[in-house]
């Protein structure tokens, strides 16, 4: 069964990896990392890692997922490419604006939070 999530996974931290690992217990683990002007056009600032290097630390901490860098024009577009029988979310990850769940040909669910008074990314680059 192809697993997919996606995200932005910037400074790789344990609330990442539980996702990651729940999603890699059920299945082939395929991960798209976000481009550095697509987190710039959702979250209205650029990451503090480049996409390389973010897309570096998944396939170091991840060795037998897929890794790939996300689409600049079309989010669907390595969707449709992966054909995943699963998304897996995090748990207050928001869909790009104008995808719904419905847009999904598979089941998407929502994996539960994994300390997110200390792992979440907010807080995490507030301390920074």
């Amino acid at each position: 069964m192809r697993v997919l999530v996606f995200g932005t996974f910037d400074n790789l931290h344990p609330g990442h990896m539980f996702l990651l690992h729940e999603a890699e217990a059920r299945g082939e683990l395929w991960v798209i990392v976000a481009r550095d002007n697509t987190v710039e056009k959702l979250k209205g600032k650029t990451p503090t890692q480049s996409e390389d290097e973010r897309k570096e630390a998944l396939e170091s901490a991840l060795p037998n997922a897929h890794i790939l860098l996300g689409d600049t024009e079309d989010y669907f577009t390595p969707v449709k490419e992966i054909a995943p029988d699963l998304i897996l979310l995090g748990y207050d990850q928001q869909l790009p604006p104008g995808v719904k769940f419905d847009d999904f040909s598979c089941p998407v669910e929502r994996v539960k939070p994994h300390k997110p008074e200390q792992y979440k990314s907010s807080l995490l680059r507030e301390d920074q």
